[in-house]
């Protein structure tokens, strides 16, 4: 049996610096085990991080998302790429998370540094799939990162 684990402001405070000592200024801390049925994680993200559009298709695979310190953007895409809802999650605010049903192409952009999330889908863990990537935006580490990444966070000006 695991022991009991708070989300308290140590916590947010220790993914928020590991998202920042990290290349991909983001960090996760994971409450489960990677064959778990039920994922739970902490993450910590930095504003240059780059979360692509993407989306999970197994229908097993719904997505929560809810903000535990700071402010994302979250964009919800058509097929196309077309922008078909977008919010702003925040602590304190009107929205501070989002159930994604399976198949819903979805990017997040951090709005102000050291924001938090908790993310919860189901387990076991499998790689986003090269069919699950939006394959009109740009990879991570990709050239064009830069100017998405800058176009996704004008979405919330």
């Amino acid at each position: 049996m695991s022991k009991t684990r708070f989300l308290d402001q140590a916590l947010f405070a220790s993914v928020a610096q590991k998202a920042a000592q990290s290349p991909r200024g983001r960090q996760h801390h994971n409450f489960h085990e990677m064959d778990d049925p039920c994922h739970r994680m902490a993450v910590g993200l930095q504003p240059e991080t780059y979360i692509p559009p993407h989306r999970h298709q197994a229908l097993d695979k719904a997505e929560t998302l809810i903000v535990l310190k700071g402010k994302l953007g979250l964009l919800i895409f058509d097929e196309t790429g077309a922008v078909t809802d977008k919010r702003v999650l925040e602590l304190g605010g009107d929205c501070l998370g989002v159930d994604l049903p399976p198949g819903t192409f979805h990017g997040l952009v951090v709005l102000e540094p050291d924001s938090a999330m908790f993310e919860c889908k189901a387990g076991p863990y499998r790689p986003v799939a090269d069919g699950d990537m939006a394959s009109w935006a740009p990879r991570e580490g990709e050239p064009e990162v830069a100017a998405y990444q800058a176009w996704m966070r004008s979405q919330f000006d």
